[in-house]
């Protein structure tokens, strides 16, 4: 109720060219909601549940949070050199990895990013060579480079 009262002051500067609701994008409510949140508030919130995961391949992926735990889809190729899981929240929630194949096709789920490097990393890594050839696909993937492209030619 209290939000319909002041809606001249967060949102109407969001709405310009917006004739009816089916027009309002989410993205403008977003934004005026914002404006009612102090900035130092936004800043802490933006720490601990950012919108993006900088990969180690230099890849910004969207997190997703739109069930009960966050979840990051990401190639495994660009997860390659990463010892750690993903985690948000100073640490504290691990991001669920849908771990993906080059043509973003599901590989495998997952919270424990070490735990399938150990485990079943090498059944993934036979299948996916067959697969995709152009790819790299260490053996040891914490020694590897995380890349977001196929092998360079001639290799």
């Amino acid at each position: 109720a209290a939000l319909v009262e002041r809606l001249d002051e967060w949102l109407l500067p969001f709405l310009s060219g917006a004739a009816s609701f089916a027009a309002i994008d989410p993205s403008m409510l977003s934004q005026g909601l914002m404006t009612l949140v102090p900035h130092e508030l936004q800043r802490k919130i933006d720490a601990l549940a950012p919108t993006h995961f900088d990969a180690p391949s230099g890849s910004r992926l969207p997190i997703r949070y739109d069930g009960e735990w966050p979840v990051l889809a990401i190639r495994v190729q660009e997860l390659f050199g990463l010892d750690r899981h993903p985690a948000i929240a100073n640490g504290t929630v691990p991001l669920t990895l849908e771990l993906l194949s080059p043509a973003h096709r599901p590989i495998q789920t997952t919270r424990d990013l070490p735990g399938f490097w150990r485990g079943s990393w090498a059944d993934v890594r036979a299948d996916m060579r067959g697969r995709y050839p152009r790819h790299v696909w260490p053996e040891n993937p914490l020694l590897a480079a995380a890349t977001s492209r196929a092998k360079p030619r001639g290799t």
